[in-house]
This record gives C-alpha cells, structure tokens and sequence, in this order.
C-alpha cells in the first residue's frame, strides 16, 4: 500500500498547529522567553539549592559554637601578686675589667762602672727616697777626686799670682786669661771627679718597693747596666680597656666605682686620671686610668678589679622586673590588674640594669603589675590578687 498520501498529509496537519514566529521585537522576545521557560525555571531552582545550602551549612557552624562556648567551663582564677608601679631610678652601666699597675714603675740604671761593694736592700724592701741601696767600690774615684783636687788647687793658686803681677803690669792679659781658663777647667775636673765618686753611693730616687734586685755584691757594672727596680705603690693605678662606643661617655665621669676581686670583692673608688687618646690594642679598646689611694698597700700590681662605669642616670622612670615581661611572635607585653581581671599591654623597653628593666611607652605610675602568675593567665581574665607590693625592694630580690 502506497503511504505517500497518508505522510504528505500528516505534514500539512504539523505546519498548520505549531505557531509562526512574530515579525515585531516585542513579539520575538515574548516568543523567545515562553520557548525557553522551562530552561529559565530549572536555573533558577539550582541556584536556590545552593544559596539554601550555604546559609544551612552558616547556621549550623553558629549552633554549634553557641553550644561549645555553652559546654565551655568558665576557667577558675588564678592566684597571682602585683606590684604597684612607682617613678624610680635606673643607671645605664657598664662593668668592665681590668687590672691593678703600680704608679710609677723606675729602671734603676748604673750612671758609672764598677764592682758592687755592697747591697743594702733585698726583693720586697720598702724604701724611702734617698735611702741606700748598694755601693760600689770607690777606691779609683777617690784617687780621681785626689789628684783632681790638687790639680785645680794649683790652678787656683797659679791663677792668683798671676792676677797680682798682672796689677803691676808685668804680664799681658792673654797670660792672665790663659790662667784663668786653666783653673776654671781644673775645677769642672774636680766637680766632675766629686759627682762620679758620690754615684759610688746607690740611693733611691723615690718612695717604693723593691719588685727585683740585680746587684749583687762582686758584681762588674758597667754604665747603663740594670740595677733594681723599684715599684711606687703607695698609690695605684687601675687600667680598663674602654670600647670606643662607651669613649664618649666615659669622659663625662670623673670618679669610678671598682671591685678588687683578689680582696674578697673589696669596694675602691678610682679617680680618672688619664684616657687614651688612641686605641693601644687591636681590640679597639682605649686604656682609662684610675688613680687609686693604696696607702695601707693592701692593693698590689697584677690584681684583678671590675670597674662599674655608669654612663647614663635616668629619674622618675617606670622600672619593671625584667620576668615579667612576656616576648611572644615579635611582641612584648605585660599583664595588669584592673577590676579583677588581667589586661594585657604591649610595652616598648628601654635600658636594663640587673634584673631591672626600664618600660619607656606602655605603663604609666600607679598601675598595678602581675609579676608573678602572669605566665598563666590570659587577656580578661578574672584574677585573684593574694598580695599587693608596694616598691621593687619588697620583692626580695
């Protein structure tokens, strides 16, 4: 059965039920709007799902932390002590070595040559200035000083002759002259041989102690040779190598305070007797000499002392103990005490002096510091004060 009929007619019913496109704007856009309709339903419904589900998954999250800070035990408080912040004074120091050097240290030389009669001091002797220390033997410089006498003694003589007849004119004055110049040599000759027979006699050219002793009787000397040392310490010196960042302000002190370690710790002052105008070492350090009074001579060269230089006083200061300041992530900080709770302030630091730190922004007087139970605490927390501290010096540090 031929069907070609039947197909062409089925055509004509479709073409004639499904509706022609419009030809004004208008009618195209509502056109296209109700042949997509069901995509735009289906889109908008997705999106419904998921703003649905972000807010659900936002309320859930809120739920449930109203419940864990419900569940949550409030924490208890922790005991803790507080300072009381008052003004106080901190120094800027430093402490330093050094040791002890004798005022004047002397190289006793020999001024002539000969053999050492005798030795009148030991190692370790105190001397006075002028006293005995040796002799040398003076036999040739007496027999020097002898025939020097007679020689300007006939110089004299002869000179006072020829002074009376040159009155009367019987010589010329070239003789006159000739003579005189003969006595007055033999008389530099005399003084001369005077002066080399009394350095026979080795005195002390200063007050001391004998540090060491070369002369030894029988000893040939010759000029220049050593013959003792002699060490003044009846006043020292302390000697401190100063950085030369700390130069500056070390000119501005005129007394330090020392610590002589080898008598257990004892306290000195130094008077600054000298500062280095250039580095003497390869350390950069400049020496600073401090004259101390050792009158009992108790301080002895080579000792060990520390020197406590303070470069800097600062008055009226808010002073904290170092501990209980917090250094956490870059951050300093501290806790204080306002109404029952702990408040964490960040603070800027300054100098430190021992266990002592100076706080230059952050704290201000009369506040009331955590210095002990600080570690445990946090931000708001309640706290319970068992006792209150009213200076740095009740602490017991």
């Amino acid at each position: 059965m031929d069907c070609g009929p039947c197909h062409k007619i089925i055509r004509q019913v479709i073409t004639m039920t499904k509706p022609l496109p419009p030809n004004t704007s208008r009618g195209k856009i509502v056109y296209f709007i109700w042949n997509n309709l069901p995509r735009f339903v289906l889109l908008i419904m997705i999106a419904l799902i998921f703003v649905l589900y972000d807010t659900i998954t936002e309320q859930t999250k809120i739920i449930a932390a109203k419940k864990a800070e419900e569940v949550k035990p409030e924490k208890p408080p922790v005991n803790t002590v507080l300072l009381t912040l008052a003004p106080k004074t901190i120094t800027d120091r430093i402490n330093l070595p050094g040791a002890i050097e004798p005022w004047t240290r002397l190289r006793l030389m020999a001024k002539i040559g000969g053999t050492i009669d005798e030795v009148m001091v030991t190692e370790g002797s105190h001397v006075k200035k002028g006293d005995v220390l040796a002799r040398i033997e003076d036999a040739d410089y007496r027999i020097a000083l002898d025939r020097a006498d007679a020689a300007y003694k006939l110089a004299r003589n002869d000179f006072e002759r020829d002074k009376k007849i040159y009155e009367k004119g019987v010589i010329p004055t070239a003789t006159l002259d000739t003579n005189k110049t003969a006595m007055q040599t033999a008389k530099a000759d005399y003084d001369n041989a005077k002066l080399m027979l009394s350095r026979t006699i080795v005195t002390s050219p200063m007050d001391g102690i004998i540090r060491r002793l070369d002369a030894k009787v029988g000893l040939q000397l010759a000029m220049g040779d050593p013959i003792a040392e002699i060490l003044e310490i009846d006043r020292v010196k302390a000697v401190i190598g100063i950085p030369e960042s700390d130069v500056t302000a070390v000119r501005k002190l005129t007394t330090v305070n020392l610590t002589v370690q080898a008598l257990e710790d004892r306290k000195v002052q130094g008077k600054i007797h000298f500062l280095s105008p250039a580095p003497d070492t390869t350390a950069r350090l400049y020496n600073l000499e401090l004259a101390i009074d050792n009158s009992q001579g108790e301080i002895l060269p080579g000792m060990f002392v520390r020197a406590d230089i303070v470069k800097n006083r600062h008055e009226n200061s808010i002073v904290i103990p170092f501990y209980s300041v917090i250094s956490r992530n870059d951050e300093q900080y501290v806790y204080v005490e306002e109404n029952g709770l702990s408040i964490k302030k960040n603070v800027s630091l300054g100098i430190m002096e021992n266990w002592m730190v100076q706080v230059i922004d952050g704290l201000s007087v009369g506040e009331n510091l955590v210095v002990e139970g600080h570690r445990d605490v946090e931000n708001g927390q309640k706290i319970n004060v068992i006792k209150t501290l009213n200076s740095m010096e009740d602490m017991g540090l």
